[in-house]
């Protein structure tokens, strides 16, 4: 049906359960439809040329915004965290705790060294951030189909923005929900606003932005796409749901991680920097029946 999905990255446990829900989204048009997607790892690549790209997060951490002294205490933080963050064989009750204290901590660091927001563009411009090959057709496509992009990050808010502007793809139907910084009047980074966003309570952040579901009430068929597992809640605010297909990147610890991401996704594409697989299946789901 969809050449793409016998790509050599592509795994499926179910591919004719796969068929069955695409087929229902493409039968009930386009305007049923909204695409909820991670930014970090998700939208964005996960390396280029063998070296690893930055997560929202990184791009400050790396960036001369940060003093040597923060550098190395938020380098120490992910040293901590992240292994706990990805092991398969701990329970994510166990890691919920744990999450929210890496993030209060790189929080509470990124707030004392004084960030200046106007200085955000350029780090930015300055990083290895780079967005999967086909981005552009990817939101261009969703854009000109006026379907609802959603995007749903753990990540920083004000440096995901800016991405996809300095990327050109910020389009008018994308809508973000993230950890945003808090500026003072000398435009001094002071506090981030709001409830904290971690990796696995993206569940509690669908639920509290019900707002932006309601107003999606006719689109019942979503098109999800993460990188990790806390991403499956991503849509959990969506109202009377019909079809949910989910798609993961497995970008890393490839056969420690295989069986849970298959048992979880309908699609994982397996060390696939691009976004050919979403971009057929976008194609196939927004072209006349």
């Amino acid at each position: 049906m969809i050449p793409e999905l016998s790509n050599p990255s592509v795994c499926m446990s179910d591919p004719q359960r796969v068929e069955e829900i695409i087929e229902a989204i493409q039968k009930a048009g386009p305007n049923t439809l909204q695409v909820i997607s991670d930014f970090d790892m998700t939208l964005t690549r996960f390396a280029y040329n063998g070296k690893r790209c930055p997560t929202c997060h990184n791009i400050l951490d790396n960036s001369k915004l940060i003093s040597e002294e923060g550098k190395s205490q938020l380098k120490e933080l992910l040293h901590t965290y992240y292994p706990i963050e990805i092991d398969t064989n701990r329970p994510v009750e166990e890691k919920q705790p744990l999450m929210v204290e890496w993030w209060t901590k790189a929080h509470e660091l990124l707030v004392q060294e004084h960030i200046k927001k106007d200085l955000l563009q350029e780090a930015v411009r300055e990083s290895d951030a780079m967005l999967r090959e086909g981005y552009q057709l990817f939101f261009d496509h969703l854009q000109e189909h006026s379907v609802p992009l959603l995007i749903f990050s753990a990540g920083i808010g004000d440096v995901l923005e800016e991405v996809i502007r300095q990327a050109g793809v910020f389009h008018p139907n994308v809508n973000v929900i993230s950890n945003y910084m808090d500026f003072d009047e000398t435009g001094t980074l002071k506090a981030f606003k709001g409830e904290l966003i971690h990796i696995y309570n993206k569940r509690e952040g669908a639920l509290l932005n019900t707002g932006h579901f309601q107003e999606l009430k006719s689109r019942h068929n979503v098109l999800l796409l993460g990188d990790s597992l806390g991403d499956l809640t991503m849509a959990d605010g969506v109202h009377s749901m019909e079809n949910i297909l989910k798609i993961g990147f497995l970008n890393d610890k490839v056969e420690e991680r295989m069986s849970c991401y298959v048992n979880a996704y309908d699609i994982v594409l397996v060390k696939d920097e691009t976004m050919v697989v979403p971009n057929a299946i976008l194609h196939h789901l927004t072209s006349a029946k």
